[in-house]
């Protein structure tokens, strides 16, 4: 793909690391070392919360995201544990970054999350330049949010996105088609805005390691405004394939000056050049 990150194994292990320590200063998130050194979060939740006309938490603006990994898959018990192993130059420029776990598969299933973890490079929709849906597009990079309504953008590795999501009190639609980022529509509970999504369809992964999911996705994502930082928290839910809901490792946004730079498109270019199954990371 003709962009700075690759989601796949190429030439060598060195061109690989090159490649991974040198993420682009824009596309709205900036480059973690450098641009957008480690705020004072505490500090930025203790201010007072902007609101709009109607009452509710202003999330209007560009926000800085933290990165998660969701490394290299092991089997552990009937489950499988997603270890966080970026490349130690490239992890020690953006500490800390705990582990994250995966979601319960079903045990008949944890094979085949470890065969499409072995066969990433050839398997993953992501590396073939296709919408990551959700939860793997990550939090919004900026948020336009007006009486009714609010539009979540996003500018990708794989491109440019949004998702335009009613918060009027209507109810899903019944006549849409399955689509990467589903079918979504928001409510308030107090200060949070809840995103309530489904109808998705099956050609998007949860995560790097093989983390598939069916059609029967469900995700939950509140949005939590605490001064100038809002938290973000993902509840996924999948019964044809998880044993439990999965709800995955809090991140807190902070606020960005820098404007969102519109992504170049993304190319497949590195599938002739893979000579094995490694693979990294995908920071999103």
């Amino acid at each position: 793909m003709n962009r700075t990150f690759s989601a796949c194994a190429i030439v060598t292990a060195g061109a690989l690391t090159l490649l991974y320590l040198t993420p682009p200063p824009a596309r709205g998130q900036g480059s973690p070392a450098a641009s957008n050194p480690q705020p004072d979060i505490a500090k930025l939740a203790t201010k007072k919360t902007p609101r709009l006309a109607d009452g509710h938490p202003n999330l209007n603006g560009i926000w800085y995201r933290p990165l998660l990994f969701l490394g290299a898959a092991e089997q552990d018990g009937d489950t499988l544990k997603a270890v966080n192993k970026p490349d130690p130059a490239f992890a020690a420029a953006i500490a800390p970054l705990p582990p994250m776990y995966s979601p319960s598969y079903k045990p008949e299933l944890v094979a085949k999350v470890k065969e499409y973890n072995e066969q990433q490079v050839k398997l993953d929709p992501g590396f073939f330049c296709k919408p990551p849906g959700v939860p793997r597009i990550g939090p919004p990079h900026q948020i336009v949010q007006i009486p009714g309504q609010v539009v979540f953008l996003y500018s990708d590795l794989a491109g440019n996105f949004w998702r335009i999501i009613p918060t009027d009190g209507r109810p899903h639609r019944t006549d849409a088609d399955e689509s990467y980022f589903g079918d979504a529509v928001g409510h308030w509970e107090g200060d949070t805005l809840v995103v309530d999504t489904n109808n998705f369809n099956d050609d998007t992964w949860l995560g790097d390691n093989g983390l598939f999911h069916s059609d029967a996705l469900h995700v939950i994502e509140r949005l939590t405004r605490n001064g100038d930082t809002i938290d973000y928290e993902v509840t996924v839910d999948d019964p044809k394939v998880f044993t439990k809901p999965w709800t995955m490792k809090p991140r807190t946004l902070t606020p960005l000056t820098d404007p969102l730079d519109e992504a170049p498109p993304c190319v497949e270019k590195d599938s002739p050049n893979m000579v094995n199954l490694e693979h990294h990371p995908n920071p999103r």
